[in-house]
Protein backbone atom coordinates (compact mmCIF):
# COMPACT_ATOMS: atom_id res chain seq x y z
CA UNK A 1 0.00 0.00 0.00
CA UNK A 2 2.89 2.38 0.62
CA UNK A 3 3.68 2.04 -3.10
CA UNK A 4 0.42 3.98 -3.70
CA UNK A 5 1.99 7.01 -2.01
CA UNK A 6 3.64 9.84 -3.90
CA UNK A 7 5.70 10.60 -0.78
CA UNK A 8 5.74 10.13 2.98
CA UNK A 9 5.26 13.34 4.96
CA UNK A 10 5.64 11.83 8.44
CA UNK A 11 7.11 8.47 9.41
CA UNK A 12 5.81 6.20 12.13
CA UNK A 13 8.67 7.37 14.37
CA UNK A 14 7.92 11.07 13.79
CA UNK A 15 4.26 10.43 14.58
CA UNK A 16 5.14 8.56 17.78
CA UNK A 17 7.41 11.38 18.98
CA UNK A 18 4.86 14.11 18.20
CA UNK A 19 2.00 12.19 19.85
CA UNK A 20 4.11 11.90 23.03
CA UNK A 21 4.87 15.64 22.98
CA UNK A 22 1.15 16.44 22.62
CA UNK A 23 0.23 14.00 25.41
CA UNK A 24 2.76 15.61 27.74
CA UNK A 25 1.38 19.09 27.02
CA UNK A 26 -2.24 17.98 27.42
CA UNK A 27 -1.40 16.12 30.66
CA UNK A 28 0.10 19.32 32.10
CA UNK A 29 -2.78 21.54 30.92
CA UNK A 30 -5.55 19.24 32.20
CA UNK A 31 -3.98 18.12 35.48
CA UNK A 32 -6.71 17.91 38.15
CA UNK A 33 -9.55 18.43 35.65
CA UNK A 34 -12.34 16.10 34.52
CA UNK A 35 -11.07 15.42 30.98
CA UNK A 36 -13.05 13.62 28.29
CA UNK A 37 -11.46 12.99 24.91
CA UNK A 38 -14.00 12.93 22.10
CA UNK A 39 -12.77 11.56 18.78
CA UNK A 40 -14.43 12.06 15.44
CA UNK A 41 -14.95 8.71 13.74
CA UNK A 42 -13.46 7.05 11.86
CA UNK A 43 -10.24 8.87 11.10
CA UNK A 44 -9.42 10.03 14.61
CA UNK A 45 -9.55 6.69 16.44
CA UNK A 46 -5.92 5.70 15.85
CA UNK A 47 -4.69 9.07 17.14
CA UNK A 48 -7.18 8.86 20.04
CA UNK A 49 -5.88 5.40 21.03
CA UNK A 50 -2.25 6.50 20.94
CA UNK A 51 -2.93 9.77 22.74
CA UNK A 52 -5.04 8.10 25.42
CA UNK A 53 -2.27 5.60 26.22
CA UNK A 54 0.32 8.39 26.40
CA UNK A 55 -1.63 10.69 28.75
CA UNK A 56 -0.45 10.61 32.35
CA UNK A 57 -3.70 11.89 33.87
CA UNK A 58 -7.08 10.26 34.47
CA UNK A 59 -9.49 10.73 31.58
CA UNK A 60 -12.28 9.04 29.70
CA UNK A 61 -13.17 9.04 26.03
CA UNK A 62 -16.00 8.61 23.59
CA UNK A 63 -16.63 9.05 19.90
CA UNK A 64 -18.80 11.14 17.62
CA UNK A 65 -19.59 10.00 14.11
CA UNK A 66 -19.41 12.66 11.40
CA UNK A 67 -18.69 12.51 7.70
CA UNK A 68 -18.12 15.06 4.96
CA UNK A 69 -15.80 13.27 2.51
CA UNK A 70 -17.44 9.99 1.45
CA UNK A 71 -15.40 8.59 -1.47
CA UNK A 72 -14.00 12.03 -2.36
CA UNK A 73 -10.63 13.70 -1.82
CA UNK A 74 -12.09 16.95 -0.52
CA UNK A 75 -14.91 17.86 1.82
CA UNK A 76 -18.36 17.83 0.25
CA UNK A 77 -19.31 20.76 2.46
CA UNK A 78 -22.22 18.76 3.88
CA UNK A 79 -21.59 17.20 7.30
CA UNK A 80 -23.65 14.25 8.47
CA UNK A 81 -23.68 13.33 12.19
CA UNK A 82 -23.88 9.54 12.40
CA UNK A 83 -23.30 9.08 16.15
CA UNK A 84 -23.65 11.28 19.24
CA UNK A 85 -21.67 10.75 22.45
CA UNK A 86 -22.78 8.21 25.02
CA UNK A 87 -20.98 9.56 28.10
CA UNK A 88 -22.34 12.51 30.10
CA UNK A 89 -20.46 15.73 29.25
CA UNK A 90 -22.21 18.27 31.47
CA UNK A 91 -19.66 20.42 33.36
CA UNK A 92 -16.73 18.33 32.07
CA UNK A 93 -13.66 19.46 30.11
CA UNK A 94 -13.79 18.18 26.55
CA UNK A 95 -10.85 17.78 24.20
CA UNK A 96 -12.14 17.12 20.71
CA UNK A 97 -9.69 14.86 18.85
CA UNK A 98 -9.66 15.41 15.08
CA UNK A 99 -7.55 13.65 12.50
CA UNK A 100 -7.28 16.63 10.13
CA UNK A 101 -8.42 20.25 10.23
CA UNK A 102 -9.27 20.93 6.61
CA UNK A 103 -12.36 22.96 5.63
CA UNK A 104 -13.50 23.44 9.24
CA UNK A 105 -17.03 22.25 8.44
CA UNK A 106 -16.86 19.00 10.40
CA UNK A 107 -15.26 20.62 13.44
CA UNK A 108 -17.85 23.41 13.43
CA UNK A 109 -20.81 20.99 13.33
CA UNK A 110 -19.33 18.61 15.94
CA UNK A 111 -18.41 21.52 18.21
CA UNK A 112 -22.03 22.74 18.07
CA UNK A 113 -23.22 19.22 18.90
CA UNK A 114 -20.92 19.04 21.93
CA UNK A 115 -22.04 22.47 23.16
CA UNK A 116 -25.60 21.09 23.43
CA UNK A 117 -24.27 18.77 26.17
CA UNK A 118 -23.19 21.85 28.25
CA UNK A 119 -19.58 20.91 28.97
CA UNK A 120 -17.38 23.15 31.15
CA UNK A 121 -14.99 23.67 28.23
CA UNK A 122 -14.30 22.42 24.71
CA UNK A 123 -10.88 22.61 23.08
CA UNK A 124 -9.62 21.00 19.88
CA UNK A 125 -6.60 18.82 19.19
CA UNK A 126 -6.02 18.24 15.46
CA UNK A 127 -3.39 15.73 14.49
CA UNK A 128 -2.96 17.47 11.12
CA UNK A 129 -3.60 21.12 10.32
CA UNK A 130 -3.91 21.63 6.57
CA UNK A 131 -2.63 24.95 5.28
CA UNK A 132 -5.47 26.56 3.32
CA UNK A 133 -5.75 29.96 1.65
CA UNK A 134 -9.38 30.07 2.76
CA UNK A 135 -11.34 27.84 5.09
CA UNK A 136 -15.10 27.51 5.08
CA UNK A 137 -15.04 27.72 8.90
CA UNK A 138 -12.18 29.05 11.00
CA UNK A 139 -12.14 27.16 14.29
CA UNK A 140 -9.56 27.74 17.06
CA UNK A 141 -7.33 24.68 17.44
CA UNK A 142 -5.40 24.54 20.72
CA UNK A 143 -3.16 21.55 19.96
CA UNK A 144 -1.71 20.78 16.52
CA UNK A 145 0.30 17.69 15.69
CA UNK A 146 1.70 18.68 12.31
CA UNK A 147 1.01 21.36 9.71
CA UNK A 148 0.77 20.07 6.15
CA UNK A 149 0.39 21.66 2.72
CA UNK A 150 -2.98 21.59 0.97
CA UNK A 151 -2.56 18.03 -0.37
CA UNK A 152 -4.60 14.84 -0.04
CA UNK A 153 -3.08 12.60 2.62
CA UNK A 154 -3.77 9.10 3.91
CA UNK A 155 -2.49 6.88 6.69
CA UNK A 156 -2.64 6.82 10.49
CA UNK A 157 -6.45 6.70 10.37
CA UNK A 158 -6.96 8.90 7.31
CA UNK A 159 -8.43 7.16 4.31
CA UNK A 160 -9.43 7.33 0.70
CA UNK A 161 -12.62 5.37 0.09
CA UNK A 162 -12.10 3.45 3.39
CA UNK A 163 -8.58 2.30 2.41
CA UNK A 164 -5.10 3.25 3.71
CA UNK A 165 -6.20 3.93 7.31
CA UNK A 166 -3.83 1.22 8.54
CA UNK A 167 -0.66 2.80 7.12
CA UNK A 168 1.66 3.67 10.03
CA UNK A 169 2.81 6.86 8.28
CA UNK A 170 1.15 9.94 6.77
CA UNK A 171 1.64 10.13 3.02
CA UNK A 172 0.44 11.93 -0.06
CA UNK A 173 -1.68 9.56 -2.15
CA UNK A 174 -0.71 9.33 -5.83
CA UNK A 175 -3.31 11.08 -7.98
CA UNK A 176 -3.79 8.01 -10.18
CA UNK A 177 -5.13 6.17 -7.12
CA UNK A 178 -8.19 8.43 -6.98
CA UNK A 179 -8.69 9.92 -10.45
Amino acid sequence: MESDLESVLFTEEQIRIRAKELADEISRDYQGRDLVLISILKGGIIFLADLSRLLTIPHSYDMVGASSYGARTSSSGHVIITKDVDVPLKDRDILLIEDIYDSGNTLFVVRELLDVHTPRSVEICAFLWKEKKERVREIPVKYIGFQIPDVFVVGYGLDYNQKYRNLPCIGILKKEMYT
